[in-house]
């Protein structure tokens, strides 16, 4: 698929997920006013919520994300050797610099955020600048302006604020059933299977949301290795870079919400088969066999 066309896909699927977000988020305020007979109340204030967290997601789910994962901005004085790599590979593949942010921790790895490329953001941990080569480290660095410039981090960026705020309000309706819904539980057969969707539809969208997530991840990671070999123009680079970063220790402040922004898995090892699955990456052995086809 061209450049353009993957940055066309990557918009329509912003508005996609920002649609679909709106529409789990009124069922479940339908949900609320069904178990508890408020009318409309819960769907409008549910409505407005959606609306709310939609447009912070889009402006500021970036800071949500360098927040969370302990990133600090850093400038061209504090490190020349980076800011040189990241300025020299922004001007090659024609993007505007991204703000860069150093995470302090032994672990290897770094992600890009942000809504658009002139407001993106490119964090790196301490363990992949000190551990990686010249040529490594660029590989790494291609990789993630790749995300940036196809549009990428917008899609992910949403995909963080949108699916941990549906977590958390499937959990509040799974708690207000207990009250609500085990009080209409007894009007009745409706009250029952009101009560029975209510909980199907809690334990449910989480996983949604979950799926949704996986299935945005793990292509882009494949188009990010591609996109970046052609830019520094040494799939190598990148390939042995991936080795070491296998190699590496987990994330401190590795987390669930952030884990699919990354270069690779921050919760470290080698996962079973079977939790591969459900892992936001691709495996990453699969992904240096790719690179040493080119």
């Amino acid at each position: 698929m061209a450049l353009y066309q993957e940055i066309d896909v990557n918009k329509k699927k912003t508005l996609a997920l920002m649609a679909l977000f709106v529409t789990i988020i009124s069922a479940l305020g339908w949900l609320f006013d069904t178990i508890f007979g408020e009318g409309y109340l819960f769907l409008v204030i549910a409505l407005l919520f959606a609306v709310s967290t939609t447009i912070f997601s889009y402006y500021k789910g970036d800071a949500v994300a360098l927040t969370a994962s302990g990133a600090k901005p850093i400038t061209k004085d504090d490190n020349p050797y980076v800011y040189r790599l990241v300025e020299n590979l922004s001007i090659a593949s024609g993007l505007p610099m991204p703000r860069i942010h150093i995470i302090t921790d032994p672990a290897l790895n770094a992600f890009a955020t942000g809504r658009d490329p002139q407001h993106a953001s490119l964090a790196l941990t301490t363990g992949i600048i000190q551990a990686l080569e010249n040529e490594e480290l660029e590989g790494v660095i291609a990789h993630e302006l790749s995300h940036i410039k196809n549009y990428d981090i917008r899609v992910m960026m949403m995909v963080l604020v949108l699916v941990g705020t549906i977590g958390i309000l499937a959990h509040v309706l799974l708690r207000a059933q207990y009250f609500g819904g085990s009080r209409r539980s007894r009007d009745g057969r409706a009250g029952v299977l009101l009560l029975i969707l209510s909980i199907f539809a809690a334990l449910l969208a989480p996983l949604a949301a979950q799926l949704i997530q996986l299935s945005i991840s793990r292509k882009r990671e494949f188009l990010a290795d591609s996109s970046g070999a052609l830019l520094t123009r040494y799939p190598e680079g990148l390939a042995r870079a991936l080795e070491k970063i296998a190699g590496g220790p987990p994330l401190a402040r590795a987390n669930a919400g952030t884990a699919h922004l990354f270069i690779a898995n921050p919760f470290g090892g080698a996962a079973p088969r079977l939790a591969r699955l459900f892992s936001t990456h691709p495996p990453i052995e699969e992904r240096i066999a790719r690179l040493r086809q080119n």
